[in-house]
């Protein structure tokens, strides 16, 4: 059985067991999630710049960010490791130095970078795990920035150091901060996933739940596109 089934097999299972919880994002906050205190200005003139985050599966996180405003596209995909290995089922091995990401595409003059991470830390993820998110286990869901430039690490460096200071989480946060050294899109069938199949045992407990809390969290970056 290819890792793709014997993923959706064992979640189907753990759900019918009743042991996975709706939503693993924000585990442990304690106070109000606050913007960066570090961040870019918005941009006086509309352009596009991309910014890459892996924090689980790359389904949940895609999902999210399709519904972020300012946001042009979100692209589900493979970086951290090299170029012959970076299809899913070598990747599912946890060997091959990937983390399964997402490449954002956005516009600077509606969304800053800052904002994307407030978002990634608050409701795509939970910043807390290492080497897993929920049911998924393994180096490919690790939680990293793969940052573009020296800008995007130092935002990046900045809130983590904020947000441990401000002990939003319970625990210690686990967010590696990395170059980005190439990002490779993933194969047709794992784009969009959410959307394509919301009915899905996973999607239902692990990714849809993500997005509904983006919309109740922060309404005025939700977009229905």
């Amino acid at each position: 059985m290819s890792h793709f089934l014997l993923r959706l097999s064992a979640i189907f299972l753990a759900v019918t067991m009743a042991s996975i919880p709706a939503c693993h994002a924000g585990d442990g906050r304690s106070a109000p999630f606050p913007s960066p205190n570090f961040d870019d200005p918005i941009a006086k003139v509309k352009s596009t710049q991309r910014a890459v985050v892996a924090g689980g599966c790359f389904w949940g996180i895609q999902a999210v960010f399709k519904h972020v405003k300012g946001v042009v596209s979100a692209t589900s995909g493979y970086a951290g490791g090299a170029a012959n290995t970076a299809q899913y089922e070598v990747v599912s091995t946890g060997e091959t130095g990937h983390a399964e990401s997402v490449e954002i595409v956005y516009d600077p003059s509606q969304i800053t970078y800052g904002q994307l991470l407030r978002v990634f830390f608050s409701v795509a993820h939970d910043p807390t795990e290492l080497n897993r998110q929920g049911p998924d286990v393994g180096s490919q869901y690790r939680s990293v920035l793969f940052y573009a430039n020296d800008e995007q690490k130092q935002i990046a460096e900045a809130y983590i150091a904020q947000l441990s200071q401000a002990k939003i989480f319970s625990r210690p946060i686990v967010t590696q901060v990395d170059p980005l050294k190439a990002f490779y899109p993933a194969e047709a069938y794992h784009q969009d996933y959410a959307a394509h199949h919301p009915d899905n045992p996973y999607i239902v407990y692990n990714d849809a739940p993500k997005v509904a809390h983006l919309q109740q969290r922060f309404p005025d970056l939700y977009t229905t596109k």
